[in-house]
């Protein structure tokens, strides 16, 4: 790991008041060391994470991910009740999920308009609403 992909991951963990372990630097690295917005699974970060050789198993990258969304560093989303992605971009935006690849990629949130949510049941608040474009190549 380079010096200044660590230093730029202590430093998003230390602002959201996370403790930088060797193991969360590491992973803060891979996922925000090179300035870009990410879209990653346990699984894919773990593989990034292996490959990189830090020693890290993937109980402990679904440990760290969830102690980021925890923390507000990334958010979760979840694509057919089952499947994880994490995202490094925390703006409410749209995504489109990549059925061929199993990818989640950024929609552009200029081009969502939407107009009305039904009504919330009784004695509850719609707390948010995630959108998630599914598409399929022809």
């Amino acid at each position: 790991m380079k010096p200044e992909t660590a230093e730029q991951g202590t430093s998003w963990l230390r602002g959201a008041g996370l403790r930088p372990t060797r193991q969360r630097v590491a992973l803060a690295a891979l996922l925000v060391g090179d300035g870009q917005d990410r879209h990653v699974t346990a699984e894919s970060l773990y593989e990034d994470a292996r490959s990189s050789g830090a020693g890290v198993s993937l109980a402990t990258v679904y440990n760290t991910l969830r102690a980021f969304r925890d923390a507000g560093l990334i958010k979760e989303i979840t694509v057919d009740g089952t499947k994880s992605y994490f995202d490094t971009r925390t703006d409410d935006h749209p995504h489109f999920f990549w059925e061929d690849t199993g990818a989640l990629t950024d929609a552009p949130k200029e081009e969502l308009r939407i107009e009305s949510l039904p009504t919330a049941p009784e004695g509850t608040t719609i707390s948010k609403v995630d959108v998630v474009v599914r598409l399929r190549r022809d």
